[in-house]
């Protein structure tokens, strides 16, 4: 047998097996584990967690407030990482996660913007639970230090040039508290309604990140470590806090982080208001609440806000904050504690969160194999289901821009037996298709590759020397492109151009690539298509105005199976259905301050995102074209279309308007304050498509004054029609979820009036009435 095992030895290391067991606590073995009530798993959570804290030494306490929190040997309490990450698939990139063992890949979906774009929360659920899932199957496989991953990323897509823009839902709070809802439910194991009861057992932890108003990275010198975002009250409450309202009470996340910024003066991780009234007082948050990574040691180092690093401590610890990323409070903790800056009870409230966490992931609970989520094994990451849907999710995303004279899709017949040129920087770089936070994918094909399934001898040349195109092969591509019977340009940007600590200060495509695609367009046969792999939005006005340009298409970071996507979308073997998550803005937009944070507009300022933005567009959001065309009608039932609020005590606002305070409707008023539209949507073409739905609202005002929206997204739905299919969609409409608005105090308010509901060019009035 020994010898057997020594010849075996080199196989299974070659095959890297990983035979150690996930780390746990409370193993049933171990007879001194029967005297801990933290092991018993009949007593409640917070029972169980307050019994460990109780049993831990001021030293043991203080080393649990950080990221990686060492093991209590004593206690049989291992070591635990906080910091692992999961943005659109299980990463390697926090140290919480290793792929040296059995699992040697985890399926990357798009990147979180592109996902968005198929504007279809069941989906955005489906790919959640799968990285739910695949977290656990690492975790089972020995390779996880821990179960808590710092995702989604639901701050708003305000700035075009916000190099963590890609990393988000996009620019509107309705879809971004979808998605986060939707997100935190999939990962967790809850179900797509949220019904199911999750406070025994987690699959994973979700944690909402940033709180909140964080999004600037470096731009023009300004970092987000000393970037004081200044907010008003209204923007507060209608944009930067519904996704993470959302996010806590109905995705009913376990964690949420606090952001590196200062909010109106105050650093995030240092607010009481933020941390404790709002999150757990007003939203009910029951989870641990962690810093971005050595956010509590700028509060002194970089924003001079605390004195001493002790007052730094506790400042975070009383404002609510639970865990440091970084080691600042396993260093400065103890001296605060000394200096009775910082209690023991101030340090205990902070480690009930943690521990009731962990305590929720079934990590003391004894061997986490033999538990719930205890089946699922590496064979369950990267499996043909999870990686069918991450090619789903990509098909489903993928934006049709332009589409002059249907020169997509292209004819498989005529195409394959002419010739077809390949040019760019995008279309040979499988890293690129991925974007940030990703993990090792499980397979990894380019567009080149891809779109040779369709034409075996395609031509390739690469155009530029990198995305940056400092340096532009143009005579050579030019000459390629003027002997090819069809020209597919892969263009855009990547992650030397935006990315985390990286914002752009042009919206315009780097270098000489407008130059490589015009002149590329002028040579060939044929209109030629172009293909943009990048996050955040550019301006192609160029593009869009040339007839030589005939298709235009967004593909975002598209993810382990975008080039497979691209090619079939291409070649007609997927009708695209992606709309924009967010606005396109011209190249004049790099005149405004990225530091003005204000969303409506003012004199001298246009406002920023669909809803407050008043000036040119390049594209609209919501903006996405199909080899389909559609047709909607709008109606409700009986008189519905006259709306009354139960308010005996109207307001009158400046403008002479009368309104009603959320506030003051309570709950029953706000269940009888709503109506149920319905919408009609034919598929007049030739190809059956899924085809999202998005209904807006706009009050009879408008947005004339710049207080109220232009309009205001108020519901999505997606649906698949054969050609010719008709079927009728249901929108509930809430008076007080969709058609409020935040006064300058930061109250919901329902204003009376006239109100239109508008999908496509089909319009629908409501009258509201106190």
């Amino acid at each position: 047998m020994a010898k057997l095992l020594l010849l075996l030895l080199p196989l299974l290391l070659l095959h890297g097996v990983d035979s150690s067991p996930p780390p746990h606590s409370c193993d049933p073995s171990n007879p001194t584990t029967k005297l801990f009530k933290f092991c018993r798993t009949d007593l409640p959570i917070s029972q169980r967690a307050r019994d460990l804290v109780s049993r831990l030494t001021i030293d043991e306490k203080i080393s649990q407030l950080v990221n990686t929190a060492p093991g209590i040997p004593r206690l049989g309490v291992p070591a635990y990482e906080w910091w692992s990450e999961a943005l659109h698939g299980v990463a390697g990139v926090g140290p919480g996660i290793r792929f040296n063992g059995t699992v040697k890949a985890a399926t990357s979906f798009p990147q979180v913007i592109l996902t968005a774009a198929s504007f279809d929360s069941y989906e955005w659920f489906r790919i959640a639970q799968v990285i739910g899932k695949e977290a656990r199957g690492v975790y089972n496989a020995g390779q996880a230090k821990g179960m808590t991953f710092w995702a989604p990323n639901i701050n708003i897509f305000r700035d075009p040039r916000w190099g963590r823009g890609q990393e988000t839902p996009g620019e509107d709070p309705t879809v971004t508290g979808a998605y986060a809802m939707a997100y935190v439910r999939g990962l967790q194991g809850d179900s797509f309604d949220g019904r199911k009861k999750l406070s025994g057992h987690l699959q994973a932890s979700a944690c909402c990140k940033h709180f909140t108003a964080y999004d600037l990275d470096r731009w023009k010198g300004i970092t987000r470590y000393v970037f004081n975002a200044q907010v008003s009250l209204a923007d507060l409450a209608e944009t930067y806090q519904p996704p993470f309202k959302k996010c806590i009470e109905e995705g009913k996340a376990s964690g949420i982080m606090c952001a590196y910024n200062r909010v109106n003066g105050i650093p995030s991780c240092a607010d009481p208001n933020l941390l404790t009234r709002t999150a757990r007082g007003l939203w009910h948050f029951q989870g641990y609440i962690t810093s971005d990574c050595d956010a509590v040691s700028i509060i002194y180092d970089d924003q001079g806000y605390a004195k001493t690093p002790e007052d730094a401590v506790a400042d975070v610890l009383k404002a609510g904050m639970d865990v440091n990323c970084g080691s600042y409070l396993q260093k400065h903790t103890k001296s605060a504690f000394q200096q009775k800056k910082v209690s023991e009870s101030d340090i205990n409230r902070a480690l009930l969160n943690l521990f009731s966490v962990r305590i929720r992931l079934g990590l003391f609970n004894g061997d986490p194999t033999k538990l719930p989520y205890g089946n699922i094994s590496p064979n369950d990451v990267c499996s043909p289901a999870h990686q069918a849907l991450a090619l789903e999710a990509a098909r489903n995303g993928i934006v049709l821009l332009k589409n002059s004279l249907k020169l997509l899709p292209f004819s498989k017949r005529s195409v394959s037996s002419s010739s077809l040129a390949i040019i760019g920087p995008n279309a040979y770089a499988a890293k690129t298709l991925l974007g940030n936070y990703a993990g090792p994918p499980c397979k990894s094909i380019t567009p080149v590759d891809a779109l040779r399934g369709y034409v075996k001898n395609a031509v390739y040349h690469k155009g530029c020397d990198s995305v940056a195109c400092s340096n532009a092969a143009i005579d050579q591509a030019v000459a390629i492109a003027r002997n090819a019977d069809h020209v597919v340009l892969i263009m855009g940007l990547d992650q030397t151009q935006e990315k985390e600590d990286m914002d752009r200060v042009d919206l315009s495509l780097p270098g000489k690539q407008r130059e490589l695609i015009t002149s590329v367009a002028n040579a060939a046969k044929k209109p030629v298509v172009l293909v943009l792999i990048c996050g955040g939005p550019v301006d192609i006005s160029f593009a869009t105005n040339n007839e030589k340009i005939g298709s235009i298409i967004w593909a975002g970071y598209p993810g382990e199976a975008g080039g497979i996507a691209l090619a079939e979308i291409i070649f007609g073997d997927h009708n695209p259905g992606g709309r924009l998550p967010m606005t396109w803005y011209p190249q004049s937009f790099v005149n405004v301050k990225m530091t003005d944070m204000r969303m409506r507009s003012a004199y001298g300022y246009p406002g920023r995102t669909y809803k407050f933005y008043k000036g040119p567009k390049v594209y609209e959001f919501g903006h996405g074209l199909s080899y389909s065309t559609y047709s909607y009608k709008l109606k409700t039932l009986g008189e519905e279309t006259n709306l009354y609020l139960n308010q005996s005590k109207p307001i009158l606002n400046s403008d002479s308007v009368r309104y009603a305070l959320v506030s003051e409707m309570e709950k029953e008023g706000c269940e009888v304050a709503k109506t149920n539209v319905f919408v009609t949507v034919e598929n007049q073409g030739e190809m059956a498509g899924k085809h999202p739905v998005l209904m807006f609202a706009r009050h009879e005002r408008g947005g004339e004054d710049g207080k109220r929206a232009e309009k205001q997204l108020v519901g999505f739905k997606s649906i698949v029609l054969s050609n010719g299919e008709k079927a009728e969609m249901e929108f509930e409409i809430s008076l007080c979820e969709h058609l409020s608005r935040a006064n300058e105090v930061g109250a919901m308010v329902v204003e009376e009036g006239n109100y239109f509901l508008t999908v496509g060019d089909s319009e629908l009035s409501l009258i509201v009435n106190l």
